[in-house]
């Protein structure tokens, strides 16, 4: 890959700059991911009574930035904490269609999911190799909270 490549890469894998706040912060990147869900979470709020399937187009956006860069930095399973653009491809997939109470439960589901890594699917697609394996763990995640927001609002 072009040196001249990873300047791009390394923004739009760090949530835009976000998933670098921890360290400048406390000098590690623990908590960067949640940062990069707040930004999510944050940003799907303007999307708040859009057609689910606008929802879903930007999640596939959020999918391929997050493959596309993360893909330099993830060589033999590593996935660094500053690379957020995965957590925030997980939290994009948790909302779909999604506002009120079943989206903020849909939301923390999905970090959860992600950072406990105790649902089915989610330690074995971080598993997987390169840019997949840092990408995958998140939309499960994510995909776990968007069956539970669902739950919510059809109990409604």
């Amino acid at each position: 890959m072009p040196v001249y490549c990873l300047p791009m890469h390394r923004i739009i894998a760090s949530g835009f700059g976000v998933g670098l706040i921890p360290s400048k912060l406390w000098g590690s990147d623990n908590g960067a991911g949640t940062f990069g869900a707040v930004l999510a979470a944050g940003l799907s709020l303007f999307m708040w009574g859009w057609p689910w399937w606008a929802h879903i187009g930007v999640f596939v956006v959020f999918l391929a930035l997050s493959l596309w860069s993360s893909r330099p930095f993830a060589d033999d399973h590593a996935d660094p904490g500053w690379i957020v653009i995965d957590e925030m491809a997980g939290t994009f997939v948790a909302v779909i269609g999604l506002a009120g109470w079943p989206w903020l439960v849909a939301v923390v589901v999905a970090r959860l999911g992600d950072i406990f890594k105790v649902l089915p699917g989610v330690p074995q697609a971080e598993e997987l190799p390169g840019a997949v394996g840092v990408t995958m763990d998140d939309v499960i995640a994510g995909l776990y909270g968007l069956a539970a927001g669902w739950i919510i609002y059809l109990m409604m």
